[in-house]
């Protein structure tokens, strides 16, 4: 899975207003890369989390898009720190004008994604697809991931509407087919 590149095994991909794919599932105009966590300093700096697993891309980007409307941003300068970045956008001068960046979504284009490799996959076209056991039996529709230390974690809805857990390691995904929306899943003893 990707964003950027952002194989955070998980991207964040949220607006679908663009065109569709060829797998029929509606491509992203634009992907999330971080989050806005704080104002720091007085010169207008910010703090960012970074949501993906390639941060150093990042320092390669003119423009970032910010919040629900994707505003473009110039940036200045952007540079790591602790557990995250710091950036300096244009006409961002002082204290006040960065915290009213505090909390918003922090965007690339989709155009300046890293490109997948095999295998890799933009959470967007995860979300909805079928999940079958090995035997063919519908377990339910992906539709949540929850990104942990170790794996991430496919949350199943059944069509019940029971949740079931999945961890998303090569013994128990046995496959993924984006083009017929069709995940295969190998269920090891107690996870459901």
């Amino acid at each position: 899975l990707t964003d950027m590149g952002m194989d955070q095994s998980s991207s964040h991909a949220t607006d679908d207003r663009n065109s569709g794919s060829e797998s029929g599932v509606p491509e992203p105009e634009f992907l999330v890369v971080g989050h806005i966590v704080r104002p720091h300093g007085i010169r207008g700096e910010v703090a960012m989390k970074a949501i993906t697993q390639y941060p150093e891309r990042l320092l390669e980007r003119d423009i970032l898009y910010l919040g629900p409307d994707y505003v473009p941003y110039h940036v200045e300068e952007i540079r790591h720190h602790s557990k995250g970045m710091l950036i300096r956008f244009a006409k961002i001068t002082n204290r006040n004008q960065a915290e009213v960046l505090r909390d918003l979504l922090v965007y690339v284009h989709i155009r300046d994604a890293v490109p997948l490799e095999d295998g890799e996959f933009y959470i967007y076209q995860l979300q909805g697809i079928q999940v079958l056991t090995s035997d063919n039996s519908l377990l339910g529709h992906l539709t949540d991931i929850l990104e942990t230390g170790a794996n991430d974690v496919y949350i199943i809805t059944s069509p019940e509407g029971k949740e079931i857990l999945i961890p998303a390691i090569p013994e128990v995904i046995l496959s993924i087919d984006i083009e017929h929306r069709v995940m295969r899943v190998n269920l090891l003893e107690g996870l459901l």
